[in-house]
């Protein structure tokens, strides 16, 4: 008789949607419920009916707070879900915040559809009131089953704030879902957490047929791109990601700023979510790798620098097309699928003295990715924009590891592994470090297929 059995809900040849149920000793438990972004066929896929029973699945438990890990996770509470959620504390506060944030963009999808929004203010609040316990890295917690205890054990994923491995042992079998796996050294994170006596992997691929060349280039790159834009009298756009990529952008800028590599000019945080979550990373700095904690110790607040203007409301937001000077504006959403990225990208996509810099993944059939991608037009708020801006690309930012630093991830576990499965990537990343880990470790690779279920041990 099997130990687990293995259902892939979501993040199956997909870089988004991550969602597996677990089943062992007659209980059932989730790994992340989070939404499908980027892809063509994601509003319809994020409403479909969750295909198990959602009230009797006794636990979920949640790598860390990005969307497409915790995005459906009021849709599930609202289906039945009475479970119980378990996550780092860091996790918890970055998740409500960032479901909160998303009715948003969901509600006007739901506009363009005409149907009811995906989820209620209602859902996200029951959801936190499930949430009822917080786990530490490196200590096991007991969960019971009807047979005997397992043990689940919350590792640093190194990927952002609170991000975490999640390793279930039970009646001697050990399994491990990575979530997502951090570009370690990190400007901020401590190092990913090296993993002993897996029998079964389950691991992301975003980044699994290409390595990040410019990581040691990128602060270089960075100054570059922003010196030579200011330079020319231009605006320097930045598409970022509200969790992990907006702190280590700041991270960047009071770096250069304070030693003058950069001149003072206006940099407009331009995101309620980002300038909020960059509170709950202050309030765990702790949390921080020994670096940066030096650093903080000297007196400096990392998130703060001369010419920092953060713009919470709708009118401060569009009082920045009023500021003519040399500037920079970060502002979600990271993929530009959304967010008041859109109406700076309108303004400034088409003028050739300013620069767009693009510093995380972009998903397929987002207007982020036809602009890496090439595009010398775009559709926003359905009018034709000119891309006549320079487009700075820089891979090294990204938090998610590379494929040689994915193989090498596994180094410490190959001899162990019975079988891994690559997920929450795109089918050609997915097979390619599949491929790579046969050939480098002689391992046994599934790539499974939405839906698929397989029994283990």
């Amino acid at each position: 008789m099997s130990v687990f059995k293995i259902t892939f809900y979501g993040g199956a040849q997909m870089p988004t949607g991550s969602n597996f149920l677990v089943e062992f000793g007659g209980k059932k438990v989730l790994i992340d419920c989070g939404l499908v972004q980027g892809e063509k066929y994601s509003i319809p896929m994020n409403r479909e009916s969750f295909k198990y029973d959602t009230s009797s699945v006794d636990m979920l438990f949640v790598t860390h707070g990005h969307l497409d890990h915790v995005g459906r996770i009021p849709v599930l509470v609202k289906a039945g879900f009475k479970g119980i959620i378990a996550s780092t504390e860091p996790t918890r506060e970055i998740a409500e915040l960032i479901m909160l944030d998303s009715m948003g963009v969901l509600g006007k999808e739901a506009m363009h559809t005409g149907e009811p929004p995906l989820y209620e203010e209602k859902d996200v609040l029951q959801a936190i009131h499930l949430w009822s316990i917080a786990l530490e890295y490196e200590k096991p917690f007991i969960f019971k089953t009807k047979d005997e205890d397992a043990i689940v054990t919350f590792h640093d994923s190194g990927h952002i704030l609170g991000g975490a491995i999640i390793e279930i042992s039970y009646k001697g079998e050990k399994i491990a879902f990575t979530g997502d796996l951090g570009n370690t050294p990190s400007p901020l994170m401590k190092d990913t957490t090296e993993l002993k006596d897996i029998d079964y992997l389950v691991m992301e691929s975003v980044y699994g047929d290409r390595n990040h060349k410019d990581k040691d280039k990128r602060i270089e790159i960075f100054k570059e791109a922003v010196v030579s834009t200011i330079n020319k009298g231009g605006t320097v756009l930045i598409p970022a990601f509200s969790i992990e990529r907006t702190q280590e952008i700041l991270l960047a800028f009071n770096e250069l700023v304070e030693s003058k590599q950069i001149p003072e000019v206006p940099v407009y945080l331009d995101s309620p979510l980002g300038i909020n979550i960059t509170r709950v990373y202050k309030k765990y700095e702790s949390w921080f790798n020994e670096n940066v904690k030096e650093i903080i110790k000297s007196g400096d607040d990392i998130f703060a620098f001369k010419g920092l203007v953060q713009t919470l409301s709708p009118d401060e937001s569009r009082g920045i097309a009023s500021d003519s000077r040399p500037k920079v504006i970060i502002a979600g959403s990271g993929m530009s699928n959304g967010g008041r990225i859109l109406f700076h990208e309108a303004k400034y996509l088409p003028d050739p003295n300013s620069t767009i810099i693009i510093v995380g993944y972009q998903s397929v059939n987002t207007l982020g990715r036809r602009i890496v991608d090439g595009a010398k037009e775009v559709m926003i708020h359905n009018m034709p924009v000119k891309v006549n801006a320079r487009l700075v690309n820089i891979h090294g930012f990204s938090a998610h590891k590379d494929s040689d630093n994915l193989v090498a991830f596994v180094s410490s576990i190959a001899k162990s592994l019975k079988k891994v499965f690559i997920v929450l990537g795109e089918p050609k990343s997915s097979f390619f470090l599949g491929q790579r880990l046969h050939e480098e470790y002689g391992l046994d690779i599934v790539i499974p297929e939405r839906g698929d279920a397989v029994e283990l041990g």
